[in-house]
């Protein structure tokens, strides 16, 4: 295979809803099943050897669900983001507001989101410049954010708090 065949094939593309960002006019976003996360996420906290730690639901402008998994060892808790229109899961340091790096690799026990039909973002996958993920469902509106914002990776555009 040659290094051009790589080159075109994007990583990454981005459906409508991506960005949480959308007009009134162009009707209401999919959501995530939050009864589905929160059996995964009870799932992981058993595997982990953990329990669920607080969870915070999804609050406009934000696009995504917080939650962690508390346990006994050093790192004591694991922060966790849940994508709030598409099954998306995020690892992070601490729970902020949003986020454009500092996403986690995922901890051994991620694979209880998987098995219930999430998918687990890689720390490499999140920080995949915008340039190389398919963008093309992205609205003017959402692009205009994206630059508004600064935002440069794919991470920064799923976990965001743009309004």
């Amino acid at each position: 295979m040659s290094h051009m065949a790589n080159k075109k094939r994007p990583a990454f593309t981005l459906p409508r809803g991506a960005t949480g960002f959308f007009q009134p006019g162009d009707g209401a976003l999919p959501e995530t099943d939050q009864r589905a996360f929160r059996t995964a996420l009870h799932a992981a906290a058993r595997v982990a050897e953990g329990r669920v730690g607080d969870i915070e639901e999804q609050v406009y402008p934000r696009t995504f669900h917080t939650a962690s998994v508390v346990h006994g060892t050093v790192d004591g808790e694991n922060v966790i983001l849940c994508h709030a229109h598409h099954p998306w899961i995020a690892f992070v340091m601490e729970r902020r507001d949003w986020y454009t790096d500092a996403f986690l690799s995922p901890p051994p026990w991620a694979h209880s989101f998987t098995s219930a039909g999430f998918v687990v973002l890689s720390r490499e996958q999140l920080a995949t410049p915008l340039a190389d993920v398919d963008a093309s469902a992205l609205s003017q509106a959402e692009w205009r954010q994206v630059r508004h914002h600064g935002v440069a990776t794919l991470g920064g555009v799923l976990f965001n708090a743009w309004d």
